[in-house]
């Protein structure tokens, strides 16, 4: 169980310290980092899709729960739509500007809190599977997390936080995943169910967040060039989590 814990709390800081990431996008052109980010949000929902469908999905209908997986799917689909209903929060991964306008930071930093707080959760409760399932997992979350947190820096920015205060409290926000993996892990411990509910929960989160606030991102292109490229990069995310399946049965 050692190992559990010290793969899952060094996954979730390494998620977070992807929030850092947001400084170097200040040095990028606005429309080379935009063209960059799309590419980027094709290979994350292709990511997504890959390790919901190729490794939790699988994982999900092994265990003991499998007759309830499906209601567990509904239930990560429906809590993510009512996440982003409560809190006014669009999960975009686009800089602001104004022909693309975003919530104000504050509002943003507060969903994203929730949010890193549940992808915590599903990390650990992957880690709690298997080591591999947690591995691949936090490679779908990272990849994700990387366009997101590039948005989310200019979010605050375009809010009026100074560059130092937008890097500070995205990060502080970041954090909130290892509390969500402790509490998982540490209910896990008395609990094996926990992981039962949050195998097929991570499927649902993950379908929702890539069909319904990426791929929804994507189809603002329009252009056949730029659509297939997108495509390319979608099939390719979902190769890296097939290759996975090679670890893991490994």
């Amino acid at each position: 169980m050692m190992a559990v814990w010290f793969y899952t709390i060094g996954s979730v800081i390494i998620v977070s310290l992807i929030s850092l990431i947001g400084v170097f996008s200040i040095s990028i052109n606005e429309k080379r980092l935009a063209k960059i980010l799309l590419f980027m949000v094709s290979f994350a929902a292709g990511a997504l899709l890959g390790d919901a469908f190729l490794h939790l999905l699988p994982e999900s209908m092994e265990d003991g729960l499998a007759l309830k997986a499906p209601v567990f799917i509904l239930v990560g689909i429906f809590a993510f739509f009512i996440l982003e209903k409560i809190i006014s929060w669009r999960h975009c991964h686009i800089p602001t500007s104004e022909e693309h306008p975003h919530p104000v930071g504050m509002m943003n930093l507060i969903g994203d809190g929730f949010h890193n707080i549940l992808d915590g959760m599903i990390i650990g409760g992957s880690y709690l599977v298997s080591i591999p399932l947690g591995v691949s997992t936090t490679l779908a979350v990272i990849l994700h997390e990387i366009p997101q947190e590039i948005g989310d820096f200019g979010i605050l920015l375009h809010a009026g936080y100074s560059v130092r205060k937008a890097l500070f409290f995205n990060f502080l926000c970041a954090l909130t995943a290892v509390a969500g993996a402790v509490l998982t892990l540490a209910s896990g411990l008395r609990s094996a169910s926990v992981s039962a509910f949050l195998v097929p929960f991570t499927i649902g989160s993950f379908v929702y967040i890539a069909t319904a606030d990426l791929i929804p991102e994507l189809k603002k292109e329009t252009a056949l060039k730029k659509s297939l490229v997108q495509l390319l990069f979608i099939l390719l995310g979902a190769g890296v989590m097939g290759l996975l399946l090679l670890f893991h049965n490994y």
